[in-house]
């Protein structure tokens, strides 16, 4: 089951018929539904499709067979399906496949991915299954309800999984460091300790610590410092923030540690950073 998501079922009959009736109306070709299937489900296309296809499964596992072979799915996961070859896919026997989709038509972003006939991408954390469910159900309701700047929207999430997709497959460090990375940049302005860490990503504290110096080169806590950096100067040079703003909105609790760490990373202290760059 996927990882911290909770999901409902569909009506299989009308919500099929529902979803290609929309999509027959479509200016972009965009086709979307969700199917929960026994295996006895299997879809066989000889000649392709002329259009994208991907796939991410909730529950269960699924099957993909081209020329190239067969490749199996599961929960967590993204499959992507290149236009023009042949297939057939379905569930695996035994089992059962809960899975979202989109047809579409192909988006800039698809030459970040590798040139395979089937991807298959694995989301091991539960933070970005999350993430990639939202998109598949703003797709699917956009693409029903039709309002306003719809395709647009369409296009946009699309564009979002594709470049999910292909960070994630480029990236070369150990997916719990990866989570890691993720959890302290989206979470810099909390206080985060490396036992909250190490019990998300399921290590212990000094495995983890070890495992991160070994893959960044650098500790947890001087690459969150370096974020905090980073983003505080960003936000007194763009956002009109004071030093003493900038440091409290990135979470430090002391200025004169902020400074402190600022001088020693930008070579001056961060009131001075800020009128030079005023004055640039």
């Amino acid at each position: 089951m996927l990882d911290g998501c909770s999901v409902k079922p569909y009506a299989y009959g009308n919500e099929r018929r529902q979803v290609e009736a929309v999509a027959s109306e479509s200016k972009n070709g965009i086709l979307t539904g969700h199917f929960r299937e026994n295996d006895t489900y299997s879809m066989a296309r000889p000649s392709g499709r002329e259009d994208w296809l991907l796939v991410f499964t909730l529950e269960g596992q699924g099957y993909f067979h081209t020329p190239a072979g067969e490749k199996e799915c599961k929960a967590g996961e993204l499959v992507l399906l290149r236009k023009g070859v042949p297939h057939t896919y379905g569930t695996v026997k035994g089992g059962a496949w809960n899975f979202m989709w989109v047809h579409f038509k192909r988006v800039p972003e698809s030459s970040l991915l590798p040139d395979e006939e089937v991807l298959i991408c694995p989301l091991p954390s539960s933070e970005l299954q999350r993430r990639v469910l939202r998109i598949f159900r703003s797709l699917l309701h956009d693409s029903r309800a039709q309002v306003g700047f719809w395709q647009e929207l369409c296009d946009n999430q699309l564009s979002a999984l594709i470049l999910l997709m292909a960070g994630q497959l480029a990236d070369k460090l150990d997916y719990r460091v990866s989570q890691v990375m993720r959890i302290l940049s989206a979470q810099m302005q909390e206080p985060l300790s490396i036992n909250e860490l190490s019990a998300r990503v399921g290590l212990s504290a000094s495995r983890l610590s070890h495992l991160f110096k070994a893959e960044t080169g650098r500790s947890i806590v001087d690459t969150l410092n370096n974020m905090r950096l980073e983003q505080a100067a960003l936000l007194m040079l763009q956002a009109g923030r004071t030093a003493g703003e900038a440091a409290f909105d990135v979470g430090f609790q002391s200025y004169n540690h902020f400074a402190a760490l600022f001088r020693r990373r930008y070579g001056c202290g961060p009131a001075e950073y800020k009128r030079k760059t005023d004055n640039e």
